[in-house]
């Protein structure tokens, strides 16, 4: 499969989903992509330490967060962020999830989990570099896919 077929299937999954399906994907994809994992390669010079705690903290919660908290976890991140163009790909995957599920709780819009799916298959991609004109044919994007499949498809709960 193509990446651009790709992603029109998740586009097209996620605009079929049901609401308790897209939001089951949701808070799961969201948990996957701001693990503590993610946050370890962070260097000291890239965010403050306040901009560091905001991050840990909204990680941890992001399930429980509202998007007022939320919004406030990010602006004190973005303020403390220390460098322009280097910010640590983890680091920055998490901040980007984050973004996207802020503006899902505020808007319900599922455009916003149509992000968090490419972000989840990015963050797979980087691991292992999969080929765009046959992008599942590593097992990690495969099962990656199929996570998304199995959340989203007709009948998922």
């Amino acid at each position: 499969m193509k990446y651009s077929e790709l992603e029109a299937d998740v586009l097209r999954l996620i605009v079929g989903a049901t609401e308790g399906s897209v939001r089951a994907f949701g808070e799961e994809t969201v948990t996957r992509l701001v693990r503590p994992e993610l946050l370890r390669g962070a260097a000291e010079d890239e965010l403050t330490e306040d901009a560091r705690a905001a991050l840990t903290t909204a990680c941890a919660d992001v399930l429980t967060i509202s998007a007022a908290e939320l919004h406030d976890a990010l602006a004190t991140i973005y303020d403390g962020i220390l460098v322009d163009d280097d910010l640590d790909p983890g680091v920055l995957t998490a901040i980007t999830a984050l973004a996207h599920w802020k503006s899902y709780l505020e808007q319900n819009r599922r455009g916003e989990l149509y992000e968090l799916a490419i972000r989840s298959i990015e963050d797979i991609d980087h691991e292992v570099s999969a080929d765009l004109d046959d992008f599942l044919a590593t097992p990690e994007t495969a099962a990656e896919y199929e996570r998304i499949r199995r959340l989203l498809a007709p009948g998922a709960k």
